[in-house]
This record gives structure tokens, C-alpha cells and sequence, in this order.
């Protein structure tokens, strides 16, 4: 019985040994990638995570009341509305690489909890494409987390600035709604709101890239 306790014991160490040194030689071959294709590979994640936000909202208009269009909040209300951003390509450009960079990750890290809700909300949303719906969310979520990793080990080839975060905390609660209207007028500003924001990482990533390859201004 103690030989048996000892050798899974051993087993399990080595396989977190193993797990670990798998770890630490992604993150040092992540680390050798130069920083113009770490931005080609992030500028096409955001790229799938736009295309696929603004298929889920289209999908969600097929079958949204009339009323929900007079009723849902102005995206003014969106929880990440208080992040100062550039408002085109154009402010975009005088914006440096290291904060262009911290606010796409300050909003990408700030969709992390309303994804969930949004997840867990698609289970019982009460609409035809509701299995559709609730798939393309979960892609949404792994396409944002991979992105957020692929960011982090850029952020550490960047500096300090690119680092820093700011935090936009999300205080929407998990519940959407009773009532089958409210959930789906709730669903879709938040959607909404997820998808004006990978616009602007989609768009801010694209710069990056862009100044990267040393490319003209008129040419990103």
C-alpha cells in the first residue's frame, strides 16, 4: 500500500514536472517569434473574433421585436464606455505601440466575465437559432482567450507600457431578464456592445501590425 501511495505520488510530479517544461518551452519559443508575425498571428484572431461577433448579431436580428430597437440601451451604456480611445484609424496612428496595445488588452480583459454571462444566458435564450447562438459564443469566448494569451506574451516583448491595464469592471449582473423580451433586449446590448469593442482591438491590432512591417500611414 506505501509502494502504491509512493509510485502515484511519483507519477504525479513528473507528469506536473512534465506539464510545467512544456509550459516554460511555448512560453521561450513564443519569446523567439518576432513581434510582426506575434501581430499577424493576433491581428487574424481579432480579425475571426470581429466576423464572428458580427455574424451573432445579425443572427440575433432575424428574430428581435420591433420594440427591443426603441428600448435598448444607447451603447453609451456599454461597461467599457468610460475607456478613452481613438475614434479612427487616423487617431489610431498617433496613439504609441505600447498603449495601443494596453487598451486592446484592457478591453479584451474586460469581456472575460460578461462572455460568461452571455454564455450561460445563450442556454435559454429564447430564440429559433438559440443552439447556433450558443455555440458561436463559446467559440467567442476560446478565440478571446487565445487572443488574450497571444497579447500577454506580446505585452512582454513590448515594455512596461504595453503592460499596464486598466480595469473596466462589468456590473451587469448574470441575470438578463425574465421576461422574454428583456433577455433578448439584454442579450443584444450586450453583444452589441462586444462587438464595437473587437472592432476597436480588431482595428488597433491592424495598426500594430501595420507600424510593425513599417508600412506607410495611407497604406494600414
Amino acid at each position: 500500500s506505501l509502494v502504491f501511495i509512493k509510485t502515484t505520488q511519483s507519477k504525479l510530479f513528473l507528469n506536473q514536472l512534465i506539464s510545467l517544461l512544456f509550459m516554460l518551452y511555448m512560453v521561450a519559443a513564443c519569446k523567439a517569434v518576432p513581434i510582426s508575425d506575434l501581430l499577424d498571428r493576433a491581428s487574424q484572431r481579432s480579425d475571426r473574433l470581429h466576423s464572428l461577433s458580427t455574424m451573432l448579431t445579425r443572427e440575433l436580428d432575424s428574430h428581435f421585436p420591433p420594440i427591443g430597437r426603441m428600448i435598448m440601451p444607447r451603447p453609451a451604456m456599454c461597461h467599457t464606455s468610460s475607456l478613452q480611445t481613438p475614434n479612427d484609424k487616423e487617431q489610431a496612428l498617433q496613439v504609441s505601440e505600447s498603449d495601443l496595445l494596453s487598451l486592446a488588452r484592457s478591453l479584451l480583459r474586460a469581456w472575460v466575465d460578461p462572455l460568461l454571462v452571455l454564455s450561460s444566458s445563450a442556454n435559454t435564450l429564447p430564440h429559433p437559432a438559440q443552439n447556433s447562438i450558443s455555440n458561436k459564443i463559446q467559440e467567442l469566448q476560446e478565440h478571446s482567450k487565445n487572443l488574450g494569451d497571444g497579447l500577454n506574451i506580446l505585452s512582454g516583448k513590448m515594455g512596461p507600457a504595453a503592460q499596464t491595464m486598466s480595469l473596466l469592471p462589468y456590473r451587469g449582473g448574470n441575470d438578463l431578464g425574465q421576461d422574454k423580451i428583456s433577455k433578448l433586449i439584454n442579450f443584444q446590448f450586450l453583444l452589441s456592445c462586444f462587438r464595437r469593442d473587437s472592432h476597436k482591438i480588431d482595428s488597433f491590432l491592424k495598426v500594430l501590425r501595420c507600424r510593425a512591417a513599417k508600412m506607410q500611414p495611407e497604406m494600414c
